[in-house]
């Protein structure tokens, strides 16, 4: 036990780093703007992160079933600390977005690592509580990043938001570095033409959620794009995707459910806090109220790895998402002009019960439904499903709000939606049915 906890430090530097980059420009922004200028390409310093990292996932996930867990993650971390680096020396707009675009390359290289290499290094009875762990770690630079940014621009400049990460990266390689990986690669050529195609695809498929016109362009892009892909993958002898997963049914019917789970009420963090200020709360009060959510979520996953081994997959899934339905419901039927704090509060502990089940359980499947050499593609996958489906479910979201004739029209038909996306959700587990047993296969 003693030589994984270099490793593990390793990893919580790593995800902290590239969960706090995800937000912690929220709050400092205003000031870049104000120093760069090119005000109209505000929203553009969130988006490139966002497309390069979800884009940048699975392709990490594949790599590191070709050439081991640790070269893939360094290579995150480095090309991570070369985006912090750049976007700390930007002199316009343009630059800081295409360099967050690198720093989102390196980010979705790290994304899915802590679970895969927890999946290589903890049995299943011990996964939750670790997942659970860098489930905490999002929680904690969500509450770190606003106050970091404050930080920075008011004693040094906004630019050290991002030299910050220089340090913590280098010590993340440094105590990766003695790290003797458990798991044993078996290497085959680079898809080099399937990964740029693969990218290239869900770029333009993500842009869709943030352009304001010839939406037609974008999305005829992207079908032909990944229909260059499949055809690609399947005559190459290491595709960058195999297909051969979606035949397992359980991985596929996984996949499906967590892109409508998320879809369906993941966005809800979006708009609580929100809803929370048109009552007359304070910032930091509607933000406080997205606690539930984190809360409940560590408490439920941290047994889940048991309750795995004790129930399988399938009860437990049908169970988060009945209860997602429940929160949908609350929301639906509950939510109005004399809703409160502690009412959004109770319904985001809801939500996070069933998130904290949904995502922990379906992590645990991934990497133990397939053969050790698909774990990290596998892995991978289920994180991209969770991006997928949260920046559509945001999308649509957005649109249902921002197009309502009153605020809480809107936020009457953002949750009568959620709601019966939940339903849907609900519907996709009852199809869920693994083909091995947990138990069997995961105190290895």
């Amino acid at each position: 036990m003693k030589g994984k906890w270099p490793v593990m430090i390793s990893i919580v530097l790593a995800v902290l780093v590239s969960s706090l980059d995800s937000t912690i420009t929220n709050t400092t922004i205003p000031h870049i703007v104000e120093d760069l200028g090119g005000f109209s390409l505000y929203a553009w310093t969130f988006v490139s992160y966002m497309i390069a990292s979800t884009a940048l996932t699975p392709i990490a996930g594949r790599l590191s079933d070709l050439y081991g867990r640790k070269k893939v993650f360094a290579a995150g971390i480095l090309i991570f600390l070369l985006g912090s680096l750049l976007c700390g020396t930007s002199q316009s707009m343009v630059q800081l977005v295409l360099f967050r675009a690198i720093q989102g390359c390196g980010a979705g290289i790290l994304i899915p690592f802590p679970a895969i290499i927890a999946g290589d290094l903890f049995p299943v009875s011990k996964r939750g509580a670790i997942q659970a762990f860098f489930s905490g770690m999002w929680g904690l630079s969500a509450v770190l990043a606003p106050l970091l940014g404050a930080f920075f621009v008011e004693v040094a400049s906004w630019r050290w938001i991002f030299y910050v990460n220089i340090p913590l990266c280098l010590l993340s390689v440094a105590l990766l570095m003695p790290y003797r990986e458990v798991y044993v690669p078996k290497k085959a050529p680079i898809d080099y033409a399937g990964g740029l195609l693969f990218a290239g695809g869900v770029v333009l498929f993500l842009l869709l959620t943030v352009v304001t016109e010839d939406y037609w362009i974008y999305a005829s892009g992207g079908v032909l794009l990944l229909a260059a892909f499949g055809f690609v993958e399947r005559r190459h002898v290491s595709p960058i995707i195999p297909f051969t997963i979606f035949r397992n049914r359980g991985i596929a019917w996984m996949i499906a459910n967590s892109v409508l789970a998320t879809a369906a009420l993941f966005g809800t963090a979006n708009y609580v806090p929100l809803f929370l200020q048109e009552q007359g709360y304070s910032i930091f009060m509607s933000g406080l109220a997205l606690l539930g959510e984190a809360t409940a979520w560590l408490l439920v996953a941290v047994p889940s790895g048991r309750w795995v081994i004790k129930f399988g997959y399938r009860p437990l899934l049908i169970a988060g998402n009945g209860i997602l339905v429940l929160c949908g419901l609350g929301f639906f039927l509950f939510l109005d002009e004399r809703s409160g704090f502690w009412e959004l509060f109770g319904l985001m502990f809801l939500e996070g019960m069933a998130f904290g089940l949904l995502v922990t359980v379906t992590t645990i499947g991934a990497q133990q439904l397939v053969g050790p050499q698909q774990k990290g593609i596998s892995t991978s996958l289920q994180f991209f499903a969770r991006n997928i489906g949260t920046a559509v479910g945001t999308t649509i979201m957005g649109a249902l709000l921002t197009k309502a004739p009153s605020f809480m029209n809107g936020i009457h038909h953002v949750f009568m939606y959620g709601f019966i996306m939940s339903l849907v959700a609900l519907a996709s587990s009852f199809w869920i049915r693994p083909s091995r047993n947990v138990s069997i296969e995961g105190e290895s």
